[in-house]
């Protein structure tokens, strides 16, 4: 089953390389513009320029009108060079860039998290041992949750009913 499967793993993998750069997906556009130019003079036997044009205008899904595949073959072109706009990169260049506003830059890097955990670690140290000297009890700090289970909120405020505060 995995051998099966390798070959959609790497055109995944090739689909998140091609959205996480702007510059490959900007090159990658390029390329296919070009390349879709040239095939379609050879198909129609139009100049280059035209070709391009075309390239373009049938990629932006503009369609003018102006320039139409007469062949089978420059059609296909046009089907393809279509489906492959609409279906893969303007929504991989949409999505690189939602994910650019997404980003949350107040967010704590793991280095960042790491020093807070330890700072944690020590501050707690520290108060164990205050408390020991003073000779106070310190109350059990709480256990982690366990996934699935809701945690149960009481006291003022809460949402639990008054019954069971």
């Amino acid at each position: 089953m995995d051998a099966l499967l390798l070959p959609f793993r790497w055109i995944y993998r090739g689909l998140v390389w091609f959205a996480n750069s702007p510059r490959t997906l900007i090159v990658s556009y390029l390329l296919m513009i070009v390349v879709a130019g040239v095939l379609y003079s050879q198909a129609e036997h139009k100049n280059a320029a035209d070709s391009v044009w075309w390239a373009v205008v049938t990629a932006s899904t503009v369609g003018y009108g102006d320039i139409s595949p007469t062949s089978f073959a420059g059609r296909f072109l046009a089907a393809l060079l279509i489906s492959t706009m609409v279906l893969l990169v303007i929504p991989l260049i949409t999505a690189h860039f939602a994910s650019r506003l997404i980003v949350d830059d107040d967010a704590f890097e793991h280095a960042e998290q790491e020093e807070l955990k330890a700072d944690v670690r020590r501050l707690r140290a520290l108060v164990e041992e205050l408390a020991a000297r003073q000779g106070i009890e310190l109350p059990e700090p709480p256990r982690p949750e366990r996934a699935g289970r809701p945690r149960t909120v009481t006291g003022r405020g809460s949402a639990a009913p008054p019954g069971a505060r």
